[in-house]
């Protein structure tokens, strides 16, 4: 009953209506979080294979000998970790699961050299996300298929939107250097937000995402796609981690707060997208308790390291 009260809260959100939803769709699965191996499931569907840049466990790879020139340029001086969602509706991301039974729209694209073209599984009452980037995410749990939308507009029978990529989830394939997708990296942005499910089992077992307000006009794989113009040389490209460094003390910080910061130690976090720095991405969720994540606000950005990056694409 509680899963069905917080889609009505999404669909108030997207469409101002409390009316039930059509189709063969449903906003959350109850099934197990991590398979038998360690990696991230959702609705039996891996995100992506264990050995997946989202699900290695970062924690002994070699701090970059530029760290402390790269947390400069994101202002790591002045600045605290900010966890985008919380309980209010209007915060985080939120997402559908759909069936292959779900009815596929016609979709355009404004940058459609870089999409992939229509027609999507999109619900037409599908939540889509409070603010300027309002993205839409839907999860085929038959095919394991990922479907995100940038900007997400409802055109008809259908939807127009800035941008959208679908993702394999039992593929490490990454976009074309160059393409971008729902978000300025090229990456996916569902692997990379906090759920409410995992954050309750006790731990995560894979990276989250970030944002950073300068970014270089470059990227690291597994981002594929540049949107910063700073030609400073430790602006951080996209596709950038950093994780908390393992001398950082968080017995302090208890219940969700306390599970997110050790998955930030162990898989650390990616810059997938321009905005605040130092704000993180999770799922839009009514049961996140917000004095509990409260907690995070406490931890400086000079906390972290950034992981040595790889090559820097241009």
């Amino acid at each position: 009953m509680r899963r069905w009260l917080v889609l009505q809260a999404f669909v108030v959100a997207a469409c101002g209506s409390l009316a039930p939803p059509p189709g063969p769709w449903q906003p959350a699965d109850g099934g197990p979080v991590v398979s038998a191996t360690g990696a991230p499931l959702i609705a039996g569907c891996p995100l992506f294979p264990p050995d997946n840049d989202w699900n290695r466990d970062v924690s002994s790879d070699p701090v970059d000998p530029h760290s402390a020139d790269y947390l400069a340029r994101m202002n790591a001086a002045s600045r605290f970790l900010q966890a985008d969602f919380g309980s209010d509706p209007t915060y985080g991301i939120p997402y559908v699961l759909v069936s292959a039974g779900q009815p596929r729209v016609p979709m355009s694209f404004l940058y459609a050299t870089q999409s992939e073209p229509g027609p999507y599984p999109l619900p037409l009452e599908i939540p889509v996300q409070s603010g300027a980037d309002r993205h839409a995410i839907a999860i085929d749990r038959d095919a394991c298929l990922l479907y995100e939308t940038y900007d997400t507009q409802r055109a008809g029978a259908g939807f127009h939107c800035g941008s959208g990529a679908v993702f394999d989830l039992r593929s490490n394939t990454l976009r074309p250097d160059g393409w971008t997708s729902a978000a300025a990296s090229g990456l996916p942005i569902f692997p990379g937000l906090a759920r409410y499910e995992e954050v309750q089992s006790g731990e995560l077992h894979h990276a989250l995402a970030f944002t950073a307000s300068l970014t270089a006009a470059a990227f690291i794989h597994p981002a594929t796609h540049r949107t910063g113009n700073s030609n400073d040389p430790y602006a951080p490209p996209m596709g950038m981690r950093v994780r908390l460094k393992a001398s950082y003390d968080v017995s302090r910080i208890t219940g969700a707060a306390r599970v997110l910061l050790l998955a930030l130690r162990k898989h650390g976090m990616l810059l997938t997208d321009i905005g605040t720095d130092w704000y993180f991405s999770g799922s839009t969720d009514a049961r996140w308790d917000d004095h509990d994540l409260d907690q995070l606000k406490t931890v400086p950005a000079s906390a972290f390291e950034v992981v040595q990056l790889g090559r820097v694409l241009h």
